[in-house]
């Protein structure tokens, strides 16, 4: 598994991130979170900051701001910004599993491909965590991550009056926007309108998706994944 590739699709709050994170612990791959990569390209950016992509400048406050509303950043910055990570895990001989990317049939047209030419068809896995909308809501509206390590913390009756992460001890706070209600409803219009199409994208490649229900404890579908992938 260490030179596979393992793409994790789902709604929001789907636990993408969760088992991407052991999956990434358990076959020694590189967790890539496209949030996180996104998040990184617009800390401390300016008003006049730009990545240029085919010859067309993309602001990165502008894309910042789609991003913390809900909406999905512009495909070709999105797919640019996860090219590039690619090529270079590749290049360090690293398998990589992916929480929710290609997000768009745009980035899967661009991504996919290169993915394909560097790891082999036959060693992409591709998981979709099937949640309702509600359960969506429900978790996003109640999640909490540590300020220090991003950690996502499970929101449980016993830890619901947990203030501390308890892997790094950092602050536990909300993603300010990100999880309100109304930009959750906006997150899961988008999805469905463009992320879910990549499925089909993928099943016409003759990349087989495997389907897990996501409703059950992390646990429990960790151990569903494992059963399918082995």
């Amino acid at each position: 598994m260490e030179n596979n590739i393992i793409i994790i699709f789902g709604p929001p709050g789907s636990g993408k991130g969760t088992q991407a994170e052991l999956l990434a612990n358990t076959f020694n791959l590189y967790s890539f979170e496209t949030s996180k990569i996104l998040e990184e390209s617009f800390n401390n950016a300016k008003e006049e900051d730009c990545v240029v992509v085919d010859g067309k400048e993309f602001n990165l406050v502008n894309e910042s701001n789609l991003w913390k509303t809900g909406s999905l950043c512009s495909p070709p910055f999105v797919a640019h910004l996860v090219a590039e990570k690619i090529k270079n895990l590749h290049k360090d001989n690293r398998g990589i599993v992916f929480s929710g990317s290609p997000r768009t049939i745009y980035e899967a047209e661009k991504i996919i491909p290169l993915m394909e030419e560097l790891y082999g068809k036959d060693n992409i896995k591709v998981i979709f965590l099937d949640i309702p909308a509600e359960t969506t809501i429900y978790r996003n509206s109640n999640r909490r991550i540590c300020s220090l390590m991003r950690h996502p913390i499970l929101f449980l009756e016993e830890n619901k009056e947990m203030t501390r992460c308890p892997i790094d001890g950092s602050k536990l706070v909300k993603r300010e926007g990100l999880d309100d209600p109304e930009t959750i409803k906006v997150r899961i219009k988008e999805f469905g309108e463009r992320t879910f199409p990549v499925l089909e994208f993928l099943k016409n490649r003759g990349i087989p998706v495997i389907m897990i229900d996501g409703t059950k404890c992390p646990a429990e579908v960790f151990g569903n994944i494992m059963d399918k992938i082995k």
